[in-house]
């Protein structure tokens, strides 16, 4: 008995790599969707470099909102990084394996980040819920030691909140097959592969998603409900599209990011519809990173001004003999 029990707990630890499939498909279908993977992933990266750069050289965007924009920015490069590159090696074919540490690691940064982001989402809504409805005590009650902590709690919280599932998805067996059907790491294809009962981590995703996204997006809207019935009640029409346009484009990233958000995590179940879940997934991880920028420039008009500003300045150095 001793021997039979030894036997089977090597075979259910037998597992030290996984295999990424991507997007099986055909050649030219692969070869377009890589170039598209790479053009939007250096666009990422240089829109979300840029809104930081602007606000560190621009001292009138230096408030509490361009702070925790600073921080969703610098969330979305890592959270891009985290998996595309290892996508588009996938695609090539010539990065299809990944080891069960890069793979868990891989999966505890993504929806760690993704954590954190929901969080800041929350915050920069309340902190335009303070500054439209509570104008005069606004740089009294968001001043930068309150965003500050603000923004290094959402920090704390996205990360502590998936250490749990991480510390279970540990303690999974995996037996084999080794295939998963992803271009990343997520935590449905570690429910799909394991070989021993998954229902503690499914539930423990489902409570964990539940308290991170819906609560967060409970603050969100919440402090929207009382950001429109204040602007309603602006006498004047352009002063309701000024106080509106502050607040438009976080609205317009909250409602893509809680969108896919919640239909990828918040369910009973996580092994169903896989192939749907990938799909969902570029959303979040590629293309939700890639509009942010270019939402917050062209829908902010202090943002475009800095923005326009700086290019100038670069012009005229250039003409500058």
């Amino acid at each position: 008995m001793d021997v039979t029990s030894g036997r089977e707990m090597r075979n259910l630890t037998n597992v030290q790599e996984f295999i990424l499939l991507g997007f099986p498909n055909n050649w030219y279908f692969q070869m377009s969707l890589i170039v598209v993977c790479t053009v939007m992933y250096v666009l990422t990266i240089v829109g979300n470099v840029s809104i930081i750069a602007l606000v560190r050289t621009h001292p009138h965007l230096r408030t509490p909102m361009y702070f925790f924009l600073c921080n969703l920015s610098f969330l979305e490069i890592w959270l891009t990084t985290a998996c595309v590159p290892k996508a588009i090696g996938v695609m090539l074919g010539t990065s299809q394996t990944i080891s069960f540490t890069g793979c868990l690691l891989q999966f505890f940064f993504l929806l760690s980040m993704g954590s954190t982001e929901c969080f800041l989402l929350a915050v920069m809504a309340y902190d335009r819920y303070l500054a439209i409805c509570h104008p005069l005590r606004y740089s009294s009650l968001m001043n930068d030691t309150f965003s500050a902590q603000l923004a290094f709690l959402s920090w704390l919280c996205g990360f502590l909140a998936i250490s749990v599932l991480a510390v279970l998805i540990t303690r999974l067996s995996f037996c084999g097959p080794n295939v998963i059907n992803h271009f990343i790491c997520d935590i449905d294809s570690w429910i799909a592969l394991s070989c021993t009962d998954t229902r503690l981590v499914e539930l423990a995703t489902f409570i964990d998603s539940f308290i991170v996204v819906m609560i967060s997006c409970t603050i969100t809207l919440v402090s929207y409900v009382y950001i429109i019935t204040t602007i309603l009640r602006i006498p004047s029409a352009k002063g309701r599209q000024k106080a509106f346009s502050t607040c438009s484009a976080h609205l317009t990233v909250v409602t893509i990011w809680y969108g896919t958000a919640i239909f990828l995590y918040v369910k009973p179940s996580a092994q169903s519809s896989l192939d749907l879940n990938k799909t969902i997934n570029i959303f979040n991880t590629i293309i939700t990173p890639l509009l942010n920028p270019f939402i917050y420039t062209l829908r902010n008009k202090e943002v475009k001004e800095a923005l326009g500003k700086t290019v100038r300045g670069m012009l005229s150095s250039f003409q500058t003999p």
